[in-house]
């Protein structure tokens, strides 16, 4: 377990600087840079922007520096906790992330904790109760749920709220809230908010669990340990249980991986949508402004994050099941 360890802390700080490469080539892939947009923001709105104060611009931010250097740069900074400053906001980098860090952990949170609640329990009975009314009725709604836009289902359902209810469900507070100091009752009407935008983020999540435990699920009751068990004289629902359900739901262990950079970027599109204020919409503006610097460090903490969260599910995968230990040994 040690030498398992040990290999897999080697892999993912090879993978963690890999991503901080990649990373910083995404956001330099666009043409242009951050003053290209702002000029072009500028002339828009009837402002001239003479050619020397554009490279005045592009010296302060170190954009004439070649690629190499303004990566060195940059990665140095992350790794002595410097992150920057956003051109977009012009504010340092983490009083930008700082400022909408606890909505997203909480509305991230929430969601993993949703597709886990009513995904696992469907794709049981799901798979229990095989060609069923409930079977085809999971299926249909878990074919839906994958096939259309988290976006679109947010439309969808802010129209059908505000036409049958009159209330406009967006944001994540009240309006006397949004500025109050935390208290009950703030808590409150932060968790009737959260309802929605959770019960959106959570459907492709949901309908994709279902699946894969539905799939895994049948094929551990078709092994023959199951009719072992039952020849002993478990109840079906103690065998189901007992051994196939635990087996079955390596996946969910797995999904751990997906988990942390989920609370940052599951959010994205919906955001705006919804007006939700979540580190995702900042990211959408960074990037159509081409602020390298937060959008970069939004990319590579996520990316960082799927990382950290692999490491966590191989670990707890070689835990509960040491077959998979055993292979690379």
């Amino acid at each position: 377990m040690l030498a398992f360890f040990i290999r897999r802390i080697i892999y993912a700080i090879i993978a963690m600087w890999a991503v901080s490469v990649i990373s910083f080539v995404i956001i330099n892939l666009p043409a242009g840079d951050f003053v290209t947009t702002y000029i072009a923001t500028q002339l828009a709105t009837g402002n001239l922007i003479l050619e020397a104060e554009a490279e005045s611009l592009r010296e302060h931010y170190g954009l004439n520096d070649p690629v190499y250097v303004q990566y060195a740069k940059w990665f140095t900074r992350i790794l002595r906790g410097q992150l920057g400053f956003s051109f977009e906001f012009t504010e340092p980098v983490r009083i930008v992330l700082e400022r909408n860090l606890l909505n997203t952990l909480l509305l991230g949170t929430f969601t993993v904790v949703f597709i886990w609640v009513v995904a696992i329990p469907i794709g049981i009975y799901s798979a229990v109760k095989q060609y069923s009314v409930g079977d085809y009725v999971a299926t249909f709604l878990g074919f839906l749920g994958l096939g259309i836009p988290d976006f679109l289902i947010g439309l969808v359902a802010l129209w059908l709220i505000l036409d049958l209810t009159g209330f406009l469900a967006t944001g994540l507070y009240s309006v006397e809230y949004r500025t109050a100091a935390w208290s009950f009752a703030k808590m409150w009407d932060l968790a009737k908010h959260l309802i929605l935008p959770v019960a959106i983020l959570g459907t492709a999540g949901t309908a994709a669990l279902i699946r894969v435990t539905r799939a895994n699920l049948l094929d551990e009751l078709k092994k023959p340990y199951v009719t072992t068990a039952r020849a002993k004289g478990l109840t079906e629902w103690q065998l189901i249980m007992k051994y196939p359900v635990r087996y079955a739901l390596n996946p969910v262990i797995s999904l751990t991986a997906y988990v942390l950079p989920f609370i940052i970027s599951g959010s994205v599109v919906l955001s705006f949508v919804l007006d939700l204020p979540t580190i995702g919409r900042d990211f959408l503006k960074a990037l159509t402004a081409q602020d390298i610097y937060l959008s970069g460090a939004v990319i590579l903490f996520s990316g960082w994050l799927t990382i950290i969260g692999t490491f966590v599910s191989d670990l707890l995968l070689a835990w509960v099941d040491p077959r998979i230990r055993l292979e690379e040994d």
